[in-house]
């Protein structure tokens, strides 16, 4: 019995593809497209009847994606980075809308929010209604404020 390489290379590429759709991207997207290279060079090398032109095809495809479409490939897949939720309001302006001390916490309104607020542990004073602030930083659904010059 003798063993069809090119056969062996379209098998092996799919598997490559199935492992990557199960696995949901887990590998970057690399066995998707080492395995299609495997796959593409199996056919061919199935159409011309030679298995060394699959194996050469493969090669050749492969290196191709390492060398060269490997980072282009990452950089489309990464996500920029985009602050969401409370982080979202870290140096945000808000207003006053009840006093606040070192020692009593106030309200400010934020994008039409109410919060409850401190200062900065280093603000000077009190912040009296109608200040307006920077969002500093947020502990649970308190905001740090600090006074805008």
């Amino acid at each position: 019995m003798t063993v069809n390489w090119n056969w062996v290379l379209v098998v092996m590429g799919a598997v490559m593809v199935l492992v990557e759709a199960a696995l949901g991207g887990f590998a970057g997207f690399d066995l998707v497209l080492i395995g299609s290279s495997f796959v593409l060079g199996g056919a061919l090398g199935l159409l011309m009847g030679n298995a060394a032109v699959g194996f050469l095809t493969a090669s050749a495809l492969c290196v191709l994606y390492i060398v060269a479409g490997r980072r282009w490939v990452r950089a489309r897949l990464k996500r920029p980075s985009i602050a969401t939720n409370t982080d979202a309001l870290i140096g945000q302006r808000a207003l006053v809308t009840q006093a606040l001390s070192a020692h009593q916490p106030g309200q400010v309104s934020l994008r039409g929010e109410v919060w409850r607020a401190r200062p900065a542990p280093d603000e000077p004073g009190a912040l009296e209604a109608g200040v307006e602030v920077m969002v500093e930083s947020i502990d649970g659904v308190t905001l740090t404020v600090r006074r805008i010059p």
